[in-house]
């Protein structure tokens, strides 16, 4: 194969796209490195744990005041490129309601105005109108500073021969995001790092649109810019249900901290990899910003920050297993810890990482187990008699979709304020008022229709009447 003429190609059609220079730069990095053997690997033999990290509740009382004053100089950056597909939804996920009639972007944008802080989406060509007009009763539009800026897009490549993927029942399908890492480069070439800089914005936080356990802390804030470094990542200490994601780690040759994910990990590790009390923490993807340093960075680099390729094996229509397999060349946002010189990383309480990936996700927002606080904060009911939130497996055949979901909840969710676990099994439609505690397993097959419900009108399901108790172990 002639790299360099298949590359063209792949330029070639990025520029017709109208994708700009910076993001065909990066996609040309990564291709490169593809084409000449690079799986995005990085072995266990390369890294070292990492131990005793400094932690948020140490961080003293001074920090606190120190970054109330600089909130005015803060910019809140949120990742919402998605749509909700995960949950059969064809809007921005961050559209959908998780409290009180409110959405992610509700929550995120009240917030903003309470705490006085900009607000600031990177969004995806599919999530862009629907979530500006959804923003237009908090936030107007501003001159200085745009409200949002787009991520860019990158060919997906096709494994057989590297070249770039035609898919004539849906050219749409022959594109693909570059991950969140893309953040960097789609800063500088939509003109925000610039105008962020320009109006006096020096510092940022970066969340993800459905974790809202993410807030502008104040006692991080004034921490982070008395410590002058260029990047900090928050990261929480991983449990079993956390081995299966991405691990901080020490690389052996530098020193640096790095963030490995489990597409860079190979398969004969995956023991090491899963090993909770070696690799001690995860990365919530809450992340810190010194945006003059990236600005420096950027410059330095012609753009490029060179971040771990994480190489994405999919086909090239997700639906249809039998399509063309393709790769995405993607990148992580955290990968960046390992490119900012004198980057650091705090542990956190699991408090400040409460993502919505699921149904499951959504039934313990959703309910009583979590409380949304006067200054728009979820997290653990105080009232909770154990420590971790109620972990909730949901049968996916019945549950899977946000229709679905509600279709089976239609007088609200149960209290969980005192479940430890839930377990459905099987196509149940829950009443009003149920209360679920301890470690509870609903399975259709034992379970009796109630009378209060007409079997008639759905007889496939069960039901579980109004007021119902469900106790466990």
């Amino acid at each position: 194969m002639n790299v360099e003429k298949v590359l063209d190609e792949f330029i070639s059609k990025m520029r017709g796209e109208g994708v700009p220079q910076i993001a065909i730069d990066n996609f040309s990095f990564y291709y490169l490195q593809l084409a000449q053997g690079a799986a995005g690997k990085v072995f266990e033999e390369e890294i070292e744990p990492v131990g005793d990290l400094g932690a948020f509740e140490d961080l003293s009382v001074a920090f606190r005041k120190g970054g109330r004053t600089l909130l005015s100089r803060t910019v809140h950056l949120v990742l919402n490129g998605g749509l909700g597909t995960s949950m059969g939804m064809l809007m921005p996920k961050s559209s959908l309601h998780v409290r009180g009639g409110l959405s992610f972007l509700d929550i995120i944008a009240r917030r903003s105005l309470l705490q006085k802080t900009a607000l600031v989406l990177m969004n995806s060509f599919v999530t862009r109108e629907h979530s500006l007009r959804a923003l237009d009763k908090y936030l107007p539009s501003r001159e200085n500073i745009p409200r949002d800026f787009l991520q860019h897009k990158t060919p997906k490549v096709e494994i057989e021969g590297l070249k770039p993927v035609r898919w004539e029942a849906n050219p749409l399908l022959e594109w693909c995001p570059p991950g969140h890492g893309d953040i960097y480069p789609a800063l500088s070439s939509s003109g925000m790092l610039d105008a962020l800089l320009g109006s006096g914005y020096r510092y940022a936080f970066v969340s993800n649109a459905d974790n809202l356990g993410a807030t502008v802390d104040e006692t991080i804030l004034g921490f982070f810019a008395q410590s002058e470094a260029p990047f900090l990542m928050e990261v929480a200490d991983r449990t079993e249900v956390d081995k299966k994601g991405g691990h901080l780690a020490r690389r052996r040759t530098d020193g640096r901290l790095i963030l490995r994910e489990a597409a860079q990990c190979p398969e004969a590790e995956r023991g090491e990899f899963s090993d909770i009390n070696r690799h001690r923490y995860f990365n919530t993807n809450n992340l810190w910003l010194d945006l003059a340093a990236l600005s420096r960075l950027l410059v330095k680099t012609r753009g490029v920050l060179g971040l771990p390729m994480i190489l994405n094996r999919k086909t090239v229509d997700p639906r249809d297993p039998d399509s063309v397999g393709a790769y995405q060349l993607e990148t992580a946002m955290g990968g960046a810890i390992e490119v900012f010189e004198g980057a650091m990383a705090l542990r956190v309480d699991r408090s400040r990482f409460l993502p919505v990936k699921t149904t499951n996700d959504l039934l313990v927002v959703r309910s009583d187990a979590v409380t949304l606080t006067p200054d728009l904060r979820l997290t653990k009911n105080p009232e909770r008699a154990f420590d971790k939130l109620p972990v909730v497996s949901l049968d996916s055949r019945y549950y899977r979709n946000i229709d679905s979901f509600d279709s089976r909840f239609p007088k609200g969710v149960p209290s969980m304020v005192e479940c430890e676990a839930l377990s459905v099994e099987g196509d149940i439609t829950f009443g009003a008022n149920v209360e679920i505690r301890g470690n509870v397993s609903v399975d259709q097959a034992r379970l009796e229709r109630t009378k209060q419900d007409s079997p008639a009108k759905n007889p496939s399901r069960a039901f579980i009447g109004d007021g119902a108790i469900l106790k466990g172990s």
